[in-house]
Formats: structure tokens, C-alpha cells, sequence
């Protein structure tokens, strides 16, 4: 079953906006059993509209298709759609209901160009946004079914879920071949390392797809294998999985594809164990990475975002002798950064950083991208220094959290606490 997408908008064909929308339609289709095979990307132009449609029917059995459904005159892709499939647009009752539900809920009044997305393709399936105004629809043209979404994310997820992924299901039925998938999460590597550490898996395992997604700073494996695979040959997907794991060592973070801050979490729980933070140059970002995971309370006591030295000699205690002679950024720093931490908090780990984030500030001995580590626990304090170059300030920023997050992954594993 051969699968398109397509997103419109002169926004996503220049580039102002990330189409984060075809990358999500893109893994969901996979998963349901359908082979995409093109990307299309097509701006705010009724002729171009109607010509890639009218291409894609004559080759794809779905496509699906977001953005171009709102109220202003740039919004034309109900226009094209009802030009592709050779019939008039015309006033859907059910989508104007819906249109003036949603205004009078909020206690607004609906304009006349909201009347506009009410105009669907002769013949449609209206499909209803339930958090919107644009309504979508599914048309067949040629050979393929076409499903129209909003281009707002939150809006086309909720819709493809609840509205067309049961169409596609009714439709294709005994066409579909789902997909299992499993994401394996590993760090420390660069992605072309990790794709050479886990390449022949395809070739031991028959039946198992690999991919591999750079969602930095981590990079993530995913394994696809069909359900029939299963029924040929005892779960080769878990095999493969396994072997991958075997592969990435202690580069390995998640065989469940959990991020590094969800892992850290998860182990602090395991332990009964709790953490606080001292950072300097990441400002904040470590304890916002462990917050950002629910059930964080449990765990995480609290930071000191000391970026100032007198915030580290005031307030964690480090001694300005060593800031002076020393520096800002050294190993003795942090230890002392950690301490003061794990001190002032009663927390069972400290961890500190403090580094050059850039783009100035770095030196022949301490150039950007410099960053020391450390981290306390009732056993000591321990720290090391790092050089990394990811050329931008917020780049460094994100991966110095990250070294500092799997610095503490480690020490978790190797405590008895």
C-alpha cells in the first residue's frame, strides 16, 4: 500500500516553519502498515495545488495532506481539492454547525470568512475538529483516498487519530501489514558511529527495518518489523533489539526508547534517591530537563543557577581562592559547586557544571566548548573536564546538560545506595 504526503503553505516552502507535521504522518502511516513513498512540500498556489493532487492520484492508494483549510483567501486547499476531483465546492451543513459549536462555546461570535471552511469538496466526508475551526474531509480521486487535515499540529494529530486512521482502517482493512516498532535511545555517539554499530542487523535479522533519528542530543535506533514476522519466527524483533543493545554497550540508554532525563529518573527512583543541581553555564537547563519529567518531585530537591561567582562563593561555598587561581571552570570549582549543593539541599547527589558555552570567552587552555563536571555523593565528590565543539552557545548549552545528566546516569548505576 503505497502512501503520500503532502503539506501546503508558503511558510513551510520557505522555510519560516518546521513541517514537524509530514515527519509525525510519516512514522504513524509506517506504523499502520503503509510504504510512503514521497515527501511533497507545495505553497500557497491553486494551479501547483491542483497539479500535485491530480499527480498523486494517479500513483498513491492514500495520501494525506495538511494545512491551507483556514478562513483567509491564501487558504486554498478545499479549492484545489474539489478542481482535482472534478466536482463544485459547496456548503457543508454538518462543518458549519461544527464552525459555529466551537465560537459559541468560547463565547465568541463566528466572522463571515469562517463561513469559508465550511465550503468542502462535493461528495466529502467531513471530518470534524474537535479543537478547531477547520474542519477536515476525505475525498477519493483516481485511485487513492485523500484525507485533509489543519497544518496546526495539535489540531491534524488529534484529527488523524480519532477521525482518519479509523477511515484508513475501514478501508484498507486486510491491505494493512502493521508494524511493530521498537525505539532504543542511546548517547555519546555520533549518529554515523551508531549507524555503523548496529548496519548489519538488517542482514542477521530477516524481516527487521532499521532507522536511525537524531533528536539531539541523544540518537535513537528504531527497529520496524511486520506482524506476520512474528508468527514465522518466535519475536525477531526483541532478538534484534537485543543485539542492537549489545552493540551500543554503555553508549546504551534506553531499550524502550526513554530519554536520558526520564532514565536518570527512573534509576533516582529505583534507589530511593534524591538530586539537586548547581549550574553555571548550562543557566538552569539540567533542572528544567529532570522537571520536564513527570513524577520529577519525587526525586529532584531543587538548583542554584550560580552564574555569578559570588552566587558560588556565597551561596554553595566555594572558596574564592580557587576561583581565583584556578578559574571559574575547573574541576576543583565544580567539586566544591556539588557539595555546596548536596549541603545546602540534603540531597543524596549534587551535580554541578560550570564551562564556555561561547560563542566568546575561551582560551588557548580553555577554549568554547569546555565544560567541568562533578558530582558529590555520600561517598565523595567526584568531577572531569570535557571538550566539546557543537558550534553554537545553545548547542553547547544542551549537550553540556546532557554529559552532565549521563554523568549521573553512571554514578546511579555504580552506587549501592
Amino acid at each position: 500500500m503505497r502512501a503520500e504526503i503532502l503539506a501546503t503553505g508558503d511558510e513551510i516552502l520557505g522555510g519560516a516553519l518546521i513541517d514537524s507535521n509530514s515527519a509525525f504522518l510519516a512514522e504513524q502511516l509506517e506504523l499502520l502498515g503503509l510504504e510512503v513513498t514521497r515527501h511533497h512540500t507545495v505553497g500557497d498556489n491553486l494551479e501547483e495545488l491542483v497539479a500535485v493532487l491530480e499527480e498523486i492520484g494517479k500513483r498513491a492508494d492514500m495520501a494525506v495532506v495538511t494545512g491551507g483549510l483556514g478562513p483567509t483567501s491564501d487558504d486554498l486547499t478545499a479549492q484545489a481539492a474539489a478542481e482535482a476531483a472534478g466536482v463544485s465546492l459547496v456548503l457543508d451543513r454538518q462543518a458549519l454547525d461544527d464552525i459555529k459549536g466551537f465560537f459559541a462555546t468560547r463565547n465568541r461570535e463566528m466572522t463571515p470568512s469562517n463561513r469559508k471552511q465550511a465550503m468542502l469538496p462535493a461528495g466529502a466526508i467531513v471530518l470534524p475538529n474537535r479543537i478547531g475551526t477547520a474542519p477536515g474531509f476525505a475525498i477519493r480521486m483516481g485511485r487513492c483516498w485523500f484525507y485533509f487535515m489543519p497544518g496546526v499540529p495539535g489540531e491534524m494529530r488529534r484529527m488523524f487519530k480519532d477521525q482518519v486512521v479509523p477511515h484508513i482502517r475501514q478501508v484498507f482493512d486486510k491491505e494493512l501489514h502493521p508494524a511493530r516498532v521498537m525505539t532504543i535511545t542511546t548517547f555519546g555517539l555520533p549518529e554515523s558511529e551508531v549507524g555503523e554499530r548496529v548496519a548489519q542487523v538488517e542482514h542477521l535479522f530477516r524481516g527487521i527495518k532499521l532507522g536511525l533519528r537524531a533528536k539531539f542530543p541523544e540518537i535513537q535506533v528504531k527497529l520496524y518489523g511486520r506482524c506476520d514476522d512474528r508468527q514465522q519466527n518466535p519475536d525477531p524483533l526483541s532478538k534484534a533489539a537485543a543485539w542492537v543493545c549489545d552493540r551500543l554497550g554503555h553508549n546504551l540508554i534506553s531499550d524502550r526508547g526513554l530519554s536520558l532525563p526520564a532514565v536518570v529518573g527512573q534509576l533516582l527512583k529505583q534507589k530511593q534517591a534524591t538530586v539537586a543541581v548547581a549550574e553555571s553555564c548550562t543557566g538552569g537547563l539540567i533542572a528544567h530537563m529532570l522537571t520536564n519529567v513527570a513524577g520529577s518531585s519525587d526525586y529532584f530537591l531543587g538548583a542554584v543557577v550560580a552564574y555569578a561567582n559570588q552566587v558560588k562563593t556565597n551561596v554553595l561555598k566555594v572558596d574564592p581562592d580557587i576561583i581565583e587561581s584556578l578559574g571559574a571552570v575547573s574541576e576543583q570549582v565544580v567539586e566544591q559547586m556539588a557539595s555546596g549543593v548536596r549541603n545546602l539541599t540534603g540531597a543524596d547527589f549534587g551535580l554541578a557544571t560550570s564551562g564556555i558555552a561561547g560563542p566568546a570567552g575561551g582560551s588557548r587552555e580553555k577554549p568554547v566548548g569546555t565544560v567541568c563536571i562533578g558530582l558529590a555523593t555520600g561517598k565523595g565528590v567526584i568531577s572531569r573536564r570535557y571538550r566539546l565543539f557543537f558550534g553554537s552557545r545553545e548547542a553547547h548549552k544542551t549537550i553540556f546538560a546532557a554529559v552532565a545528566l549521563n554523568r549521573l546516569r553512571l554514578g546511579l548505576l555504580a552506587s549501592h545506595c
